[in-house]
């Protein structure tokens, strides 16, 4: 086939896929523009498959019907599609088989039609319009929102000593540095991501932190920061950022706050005390904390008030006893969450609304929750999301005591005798050119996330301690856990999705802890995000579901308002196996070894997962859903945004990295403040006890200091 040719028949093929009706076809959405986009940024899937394979079923066209495939009846274009669909032509020339020219095809039609129309299709959100999603705020108002700004200071021009070094600005990181300014320190606050204002997050659909097929919308890039994962027979195999294996969190100014979509569960009293209710389960090293959940709740407290939580503090009883109701009420229910608590009504269940570091009304001069269909993965387009970067790093900017360095990586932690930290060494890649500047310091506070915090201590060998810091014992690192999640999906009669995020909103949890249950754990049920469109294609259609022709457009512009999604973490069982290493064969742009991930999930989460997901369909059908259908989590490695235990606390050094203040084993001044402290990850998010705790450990800092 000529180019032209080629064209055509690409155009009958996309048109085929997705028809026109009432709503535009794949051609008059601007598919075409969308996919001469692709053909330039991935050349080798359009030489190796789509133009070899666009030729192949033009030849089966000539030899069944002795005319091309633009000159065919819409049906015989639609029967030669379902023949590719189905792999049925023997003797195919082209090298890719059929069945992959189809899918590929397919998929990037259906990307282009439902995406965002800024990559190049979905013409004026038609697409979009049509199912019922809306990407802005409920008052569709579009301007930047009013984020704080932060004065960056120059590797070059950072002062020699600091009394606190806090390595990543995330949800620990942050907390940690406010204090420790606020107590009057000359604080340093290292982080390795950019500052990314709003405009600068990306908002692509196929290239964000909830659905990232082709890439993310924050750091790191893949070129300066791979990661190693371990195969089947312990080689290693290089993994990207946005790919799954590497268990990416946003790394940047904020870390994984700035997208969240900020769930603040404070954790159950049972969840510090597993070992002791549960026995510890064979290849597990399932252990109690070294503390409780009374020595924790004033630090909920504080996280809930300082930072800002909206929720019913009535809500959800038994799960240990609240001094103070959150500072915020809770976002009222949508149309979702109604027809859901009728249903857990007629089951007899309790459930009520979910805990979010969103604001529901005004508070501190910043706008209540907009209520867009684009919340977790994105930046908040109404600055209401409560991040690191938004309410305490910018509390530790005002005090004038604090310095903050972005796109620096700490290389490593300079110390004494494994007993003293004196200092921070750090790079940053400017132009292709290193940069490097080593600071002192008088705390070293390590927040850079399970996976790098680990790396970091790794990576700080001495004569003293030739495996890493805090290493003796071949603990740091271990214990690597995230959350595993299970539900199921509902097809409803009439539609229950009213467009107004975030979306998730009501929650039960009593398969947390629950004695009749016969597992270990448990965890949290409660309705999702807001879908996007692309999201909803690949994970939320019915299985018996057509996914093309007019059947296809037909599903999505139904099902996507009428389809509810129940899901949880669970309480996943750790085990020591699943780590954090240095590569042997990897490095990365500064020449340091990556981190070199291995493990799995262990066999009681898939056994609780599975029990998770049978209370989810169950609770769909009492909620009138007329088909349901269940989700399934893979026994791979958990970590990703959830990611924890890498330097779990502990009394014994033997089996621990830090004491239970979050201070390493053996040191006087270098400490933890991420979620790798967690000796177990809870039945929910884990984000308001990594805050919690930071509170916590900076207290002891600032009395000890």
């Amino acid at each position: 086939m000529s180019q032209y040719e080629a064209a055509e028949m690409l155009q009958a093929v996309a048109n085929r896929l997705i028809p026109k009706d009432e709503w535009p076809s794949a051609a008059e959405a601007g598919v075409l523009a969308y996919l001469e986009r692709f053909a330039g940024q991935e050349p080798v899937v359009w030489t190796d498959v789509i133009e070899p394979g666009l030729h192949a079923l033009n030849e089966e066209a000539l030899k069944r019907h002795k005319a091309p495939f633009v000159k065919l009846t819409e049906d015989e274009q639609d029967e030669l599609l379902r023949g590719a669909e189905s792999g049925s032509y023997p003797g195919w020339p082209a090298s890719a088989e059929p069945r992959l020219l189809f899918s590929t095809v397919l998929e990037l039609v259906v990307d282009g039609y439902y995406g965002s129309p800024e990559a190049g299709g979905n013409l004026g959100g038609k697409s979009w319009e049509m199912i019922g999603f809306r990407s802005g705020t409920a008052s569709a108002t579009r301007t930047p929102p009013d984020e704080p700004e932060f004065i960056l200071t120059p590797l070059d021009q950072l002062k020699n000593r600091y009394d606190a070094v806090v390595v990543g600005a995330g949800a620990g990181g942050s907390v940690a540095a406010a204090l420790l300014a606020e107590a009057g320190l000359q604080v340093l606050v290292v982080e390795r991501g950019s500052w990314l204002r709003y405009e600068e997050v990306g908002r692509d659909h196929l290239r964000n932190h909830r659905f990232s097929k082709y890439g993310h919308n924050t750091g790191p890039n893949s070129v300066s920061y791979p990661r190693t994962f371990a195969t089947t027979s312990g080689a290693e195999r290089i993994t990207v950022p946005y790919e799954g294996d590497y268990h990416n969190n946003a790394m940047t100014l904020g870390g994984g706050t700035r997208v969240y979509g900020a769930q603040a569960w404070r954790f159950h009293p049972e969840d510090f005390r597993m070992a002791s209710r549960y026995g510890i389960p064979e290849g597990s090293s399932l252990s109690d904390w070294p503390i409780t959940y009374e020595d924790l709740e004033p630090y909920y407290n504080r996280a809930e008030w300082e930072v800002g939580v909206s929720g019913d503090g009535n809500a959800h009883p038994g799960r240990g006893k609240r001094t103070r109701d959150y500072p915020m009420p809770a976002l009222p229910f949508t149309t979702e969450a109604k027809a859901l608590a009728r249903g857990a009504n007629k089951l007899g269940w309790a459930t009520g609304s979910v805990p979010l570091l969103i604001n529901s009304v005004e508070r501190d001069g910043r706008q209540p929750c907009g209520r867009c269909g684009e919340c977790v993965g994105f930046a908040c387009p109404t600055n209401s999301k409560n991040g690191g970067h938004n309410t305490m790093l910018a509390r530790a900017m005002a005090t004038g005591n604090c310095d903050l360095v972005c796109d620096t990586l700490a290389e490593r932690i300079d110390t004494e005798g494994g007993k003293h930290a004196t200092g921070v060494r750090l790079a940053r890649l400017e132009n292709g050119i290193i940069q490097r500047r080593q600071v002192r310091a008088g705390q070293v506070v390590v927040a850079a996330g399970a996976i790098e915090s680990a790396r970091l201590l790794l990576n700080s060998g001495s004569d003293s301690e030739p495996e890493g810091i805090g290493n003796r014992n071949g603990q740091v690192g271990r214990h690597l856990q995230g959350h595993v999640y299970s539900g199921a999906y509902g097809l409803f009669d009439e539609p229950l999705q009213d467009g107004l995020g975030p979306g998730v909103s009501i929650a039960t949890l009593r398969f947390d802890h629950h004695p009749e249950n016969g597992i270990i754990g448990g965890g949290l049920l409660a309705n999702d995000f807001t879908r996007l469109p692309l999201v909803h294609w690949y994970r939320a259609l019915s299985p018996n579901a057509i996914r093309w022709g007019r059947a296809g457009k037909e599903h999505m512009r139904e099902g996507y308002s009428r389809t509810s999604q129940i899901q949880g973490p669970i309480q996943e069982i750790p085990s020591a196996e699943s780590r954090v290493r240095l590569s042997r064969t990897v490095r990365d742009a500064f020449g340091l070894p990556v981190a070199a991930l291995s493990g799995g999930v262990h066999p009681e989460s898939l056994r609780a997962a599975e029990m998770l997901g049978a209370q989810a369909e169950k609770w769909l059908w009492a909620s009138g859903a007329r088909e349901v259908w269940r989700t399934r989590p893979g026994g791979g490695l958990s970590g990703g945004q959830h990611q924890a235990g890498t330097l779990r606390m502990g009394n014994d050094p033997l089996t621990s990295v830090t004491d239970p203040t979050g201070r390493v084993h053996g040191y006087d001044n270098l400490w933890v403040s991420d979620g790798s402290l967690h000796v177990t990850n809870g039945g929910v998010n884990p984000v308001l006890t990594i805050m919690a705790l930071a509170f916590r450990t900076a207290d002891h800092i600032i009395k000890e200091g």
